[in-house]
């Protein structure tokens, strides 16, 4: 997993939470990285998993809550970082349906370690379904990045989620615009 996503989800817990919490979470596990992370970097998603777990613990926040709410929380990074990829569309679906064919093609260009979820769309006028495919199991943060998207396009909407499997490495969200 790329540092930037541990830098900023560290960013996060220290204006949430405080930078004791962060202090915390990283004391209570031992982290092959030792908790210092480089954005540029690449460290194993377990990490964050180990991470996310003390921080549920301390804040009594379900682990999904805190990786829908980080999913939220980046998408400003993500646009601030790369407005070129928003200024590019006119709607959420566009820029959503763009991510596997466009966005992850020039991450892996600067990237080529990354190891990125997969996405399918399909578009039936005011609905979009949206396929996640990932190991690393992380459709909070998806759903979470997905919402974020869907405002900032400025949509009303409606989100559903379902998993296509029990260990949560599929998931399609259905996706309608309010007319």
């Amino acid at each position: 997993m790329k540092g930037i996503v541990f830098t900023e989800f560290l960013e996060m817990v220290e204006k949430e939470f405080g930078y004791e919490t962060i202090d915390q979470i990283l004391e209570d596990n031992e982290l092959a990285s030792g908790g210092a992370y480089t954005s540029v970097g690449t460290y194993n998603h377990a990490e964050m998993i180990d991470l996310l777990g003390s921080l549920s613990a301390i804040s009594k926040q379900e682990v999904s809550a805190l990786l829908h709410a980080f999913g939220r929380y980046i998408f400003d990074t993500f646009l601030k970082g790369y407005p070129q990829f928003f200024e590019k569309c006119a709607h959420g679906f566009e820029f959503l349906e763009s991510i596997d064919g466009h966005i992850h093609v020039e991450v892996k260009k600067l990237y080529p370690d990354a190891m990125l979820p997969r996405f399918e769309t399909t578009i039936n006028g005011t609905e979009m379904a949206m396929n996640y495919y990932s190991d690393r199991r992380f459709s909070d943060f998806a759903s979470g990045l997905i919402e974020r998207t869907m405002e900032y396009y400025g949509h009303g909407f409606s989100m559903q989620k379902e998993l296509m499997n029990q260990e949560g490495s599929e998931v399609k969200f259905t996706l309608k615009v309010a007319e």
